[in-house]
C-alpha cells in the first residue's frame, strides 16, 4: 500500500491527538512518561516495516529481507507493533515486556531508552485505554520515506512543548524555552567536526539546536559528535529518543547525576568538551557538598559552593570539561551574580579570566517562572583583546509577547548577538568592564553596577500633575501618623 507524505501540520495535529485519551485520566505532567515511548515504538516498527519491503523489492529474498542485521534496528519475534493490535488483555505487561526486549537487542542505542513507566499498573492505565492509544497511533504509518528524520524529530520537539504547555507546573524539568536555547548556540557557534555537550541535557533541545545551527549556516552538521548526561530517568530516556528520531545515532546521552557521578571521563579525569550549553537545575539545595570539598575529578577549582546552592558547582564542573576551544553558555538565576556566601567563588573565576560574558534576560520566558535568569558566557582561552575583561549586557527589554509567556524574536537574538560579537559599549545596553574596575566592585557581578539605566520621566497635564502631588501628599500624611502612633506607644 503506498501512503502519502505527512504534512508537519497533519504529523501535529496526529501527536496531539495521543494526548485526548490520557486526559482526565493521569497528571498532564506525566503524559510525556507514556507517549514518548509508545511513539517511539511505532516509528521503530514502521520504519523496520519499510527496510524490509525495500530489501524484498532489492532481492526477492525474504529471509534477507528479514535478517535483523540488515536493519538499523532490532525488533525481536513477537515484539513489533502489530503484535501488540493482537492484545486485548493485560496489555501494558505486553507493552513493557515488547520494550524490554527490543532494548536488550539493541544493547548499543536502545538499552533502558524506553524509560521505566509501570504499563502493568491497570488502576492507571486500563487495558481500554492503552488499546484505544495503540489504534490511535496506528491510524499512520511512520516510515522514513512518509515522515522523514527531520520532520519527525521536529514533530517530537513540537509535543515536548505541548505537554509543556499543558503541564505547567512539571515543564521547566524538559523544556527550555526554544528561543532562549537559540540565542545561547548563537553565542557559541559550534563548528563541524566540533564535541558538544550538555552536562544536564533535559530532553535533548540544547544539543539538537546546535545541529539546527549548522544547518541554518550550511555547514557540515554530521561531523558533529553529540554528550549528555541527564538525572532524570523520563527526561534522558526521552533525549536518547529525541536524537535518535532526528537521525542521529552516533548521539551518546546517558543518564545519571552529573555532580555526583559524571559518566564522560578520559582516564581519571573529566572528558573535555568545543562546545557546552546548559541549564543546570536553579539552586538545588540537597546535593553533596562534603564530596565536592574532596572531589576525585578536581573540579573544585573555585571552592566550594554553599549547601543551599549548587549552582557554582555545575559552573566548575562545566570549566573543567572546556577543552582548550572551549566557549560555553549557562542559564543561571541571578542571584550567582551577587548572592552572599559566594564571594570568593566570584572572584576566583573572574581572576581565572574564564568570565566572557553576562547577560540578563527578561522575565516570564520560563515556564511556571516569572524570574529573570542571566546567560553567563565561560570561554577557557578568551582572544587577546578581550582578556581580563567581561562584557555585560542589559536584554531585559529585548522581548515579545505571545500569549502568556515572552519569547526572543529573531530580530531579538540578532541583536543580543551582535553585541557579545562586537564585544561593545551601548550606553545604557552594554559595557565593558575590566578586572579593577570589578575588583572595586568586590567581584559583584550584578548588572545595575555596570550599566546604567536612564530614569524614565513623566510627560504629566497640569491636571495628572496636581493628582499625583495629592497622591504623594496623602501618603505622607499617613506615614506621619503611623510614626506618631509608634512613638506613643513606645512611651
Amino acid at each position: 500500500m503506498t501512503y502519502t507524505k505527512l504534512t508537519q501540520q497533519k504529523l501535529e495535529s496526529y501527536l496531539w491527538g495521543c494526548a485526548e485519551y490520557l486526559r482526565n485520566k493521569i497528571d498532564a505532567g506525566d503524559y510525556k512518561v507514556y507517549i514518548f515511548p509508545l511513539l517511539f515504538y511505532k516509528r521503530l516498527s514502521d520504519v523496520f516495516d519499510e527496510e524490509y519491503q525495500i530489501l524484498l523489492e532489492e532481492t526477492n529474498d525474504e529471509k534477507f529481507a528479514s535478517n535483523p542485521i540488515n536493519h538499523r534496528f532490532k525488533i525481536p519475534e513477537g515484539c513489533h507493533w502489530e503484535d501488540l493490535r493482537k492484545i486485548t488483555k493485560n496489555l501494558g505487561i505486553k507493552i513493557q515486556k515488547s520494550m524490554q526486549e527490543i532494548g536488550k537487542a539493541n544493547p548499543d542505542t536502545l538499552y533502558d531508552v524506553f524509560g521505566d513507566a509501570n504499563w502493568g499498573y491497570k488502576e492507571r492505565l486500563s487495558d481500554e485505554t492503552l488499546i484505544d492509544l495503540i489504534e490511535h497511533f496506528s491510524t499512520e504509518k511512520l516510515s522514513i520515506s512518509r515522515v522523514p528524520d527531520d520532520q519527525m524529530g521536529n514533530g517530537y520537539e513540537f509535543l515536548i512543548k505541548k505537554f509543556a504547555d499543558d503541564s505547567g507546573h512539571t515543564a521547566a524539568e524538559f523544556y527550555t524555552n526554544r528561543t532562549v536555547v537559540t540565542l545561547m548556540a548563537k553565542i557559541v557557534k559550534p563548528q563541524p567536526n566540533e564535541s558538544i555537550y550538555d552536562p544536564t541535557c533535559g530532553t535533548g533541545g540544547m544539543l539538537l539546536e546546535c545541529i539546527n545551527y549548522l544547518k541554518r549556516s550550511k555547514k557540515n552538521f554530521r561531523t558533529l559528535s553529540i554528550f549528555g548526561q541527564e538525572k532524570n530517568v523520563v527526561s534522558s530516556g526521552i533525549a536518547r529518543m529525541n536524537t535518535l528520531l532526528h537521525g542521529y545515532e552516533d548521539a551518546k546521552i546517558k543518564q545519571g547525576d552529573t555532580l555526583e557521578n559524571p559518566v564522560f571521563l578520559k582516564g581519571d579525569k573529566l572528558q573535555e568538551f568545543d562546545v557546552i550549553l546548559a541549564n543546570p537545575p536553579y539552586s538545588i539545595k540537597k546535593w553533596n557538598q562534603s564530596r565536592w570539598e574532596q572531589d576525585p575529578y578536581n573540579r573544585n577549582i573555585y571552592g566550594t559552593p554553599p549547601q543551599g546552592k549548587a549552582d557554582f558547582a555545575f559552573l566548575e564542573h562545566i570549566v573543567v570539561s572546556m577543552s582548550k576551544k572551549g566557549r560555553a553558555t549557562i542559564l543561571f538565576p541571578h542571584g550567582v551574580l551577587f548572592r552572599d556566601g559566594e564571594e570568593k567563588l566570584r572572584e576566583n573565576l573572574i581572576k581565572d579570566d574564564k568570565l566572557e560574558a553576562v547577560i540578563g534576560l527578561g522575565p516570564d520566558l520560563f515556564y511556571n517562572a516569572s524570574m529573570e535568569s542571566c546567560i553567563v558566557v565561560l570561554r577557557k582561552n578568551k582572544k587577546q583583546e578581550r582578556k581580563n575583561k567581561v562584557l555585560f549586557i542589559d536584554a531585559l527589554e529585548q522581548v515579545e509577547r505571545s500569549g502568556h509567556k515572552n519569547y526572543l524574536s529573531e530580530k531579538n537574538i540578532e541583536f543580543i548577538s551582535k553585541i557579545f560579537d562586537d564585544f561593545g559599549v551601548i550606553k545604557g545596553i552594554s559595557y565593558v568592564a575590566d578586572y579593577e574596575e570589578i575588583k572595586k566592585n568586590n567581584f559583584l557581578l550584578s548588572l545595575s553596577l555596570y550599566i546604567k539605566k536612564k530614569k524614565k520621566t513623566k510627560n504629566l497635564s497640569l491636571l495628572d500633575t496636581v493628582l499625583e502631588w495629592k497622591k504623594s501628599s496623602k501618603n505622607l500624611a499617613l506615614s506621619l501618623s503611623k510614626i506618631k502612633a509608634e512613638l506613643k506607644v513606645n512611651n
